[in-house]
């Protein structure tokens, strides 16, 4: 399945306005046929992964079952209305590969194998929703995982979004290839433990893991392009 993907950031003291989109722009994807999931999100501090919300930054996450529908994939209204605020706009189109899961007790986007030969850059999105009982665990424990992350070498970015502050996280990442990911994974000391201690302490009540292929990028962030696809 394909999806599009906009990160949105808007200037100083309007954000307001995107958290006020959160409630309109829910109305136009309700009756929007070609989309068969969606997620309108916020992000945390900075845009990275945080349990302080960054009222400046937000996202929207559509699903489409072909390529043609991800074309038109983000509503007029939206763009009028990112336009008519004066944001940045950085879009992804992704095509899923990979991956296993569920986000609201759905497939989001459709059966997917668990490993496939593509070796280019990838686009690595990963969710979960958080026990309350296991908040305090989790907080405890992410924090040092992420400052290690962007350092890690092979990342060109990342950004911390989610559904519900503290309790609905999800983080997209992209890498220059799944060697560089995995290395950071399963070989960095303290995420493995973190790993290890999210199966065995039941962290989650549900979770998802997902990667991409990174069809297009466009637009910009912090005043730059994140990621470029070389020719």
């Amino acid at each position: 399945m394909y999806a599009s993907m906009t990160i949105v950031r808007y200037p100083r003291w309007l954000g307001w306005a995107g958290l006020f989109s959160m409630a309109i722009f829910r109305i136009p994807l309700w009756f929007n046929s070609s989309v068969s999931f969606w997620k309108l999100l916020g992000s945390g501090k900075n845009g990275t992964f945080s349990k302080v919300p960054d009222w400046r930054q937000w996202a929207v996450l559509l699903v489409h079952q072909n390529s043609r529908e991800m074309e038109q994939a983000v509503p007029s209204l939206f763009r009028k209305w990112w336009s008519l605020f004066g944001c940045e706009q950085w879009t992804l189109h992704l095509e899923a590969i990979e991956g296993h899961g569920f986000w609201d007790g759905k497939p989001a986007f459709g059966k997917l194998p668990k490993q496939t030969d593509f070796e280019g850059p990838v686009g690595i999105l990963t969710r979960a929703t958080i026990r309350m009982g296991k908040l305090g665990r989790f907080w405890e424990h992410v924090n040092g995982v992420a400052e290690r992350m962007a350092d890690a070498p092979g990342l060109v970015t990342s950004v911390g979004i989610g559904e519900v502050p503290w309790i609905k996280q999800a983080t997209f990442s992209i890498w220059e290839n799944k060697d560089a990911m995995k290395n950071f994974a399963y070989r960095m000391k303290e995420h493995a433990d973190v790993v290890r201690k999210t199966k065995a302490e039941q962290w989650y009540s549900e979770e998802m893991f997902v990667r991409f292929r990174i069809l297009r990028s466009e637009g910009s962030l912090n005043g730059k392009l994140p990621f470029e696809i070389k020719p």
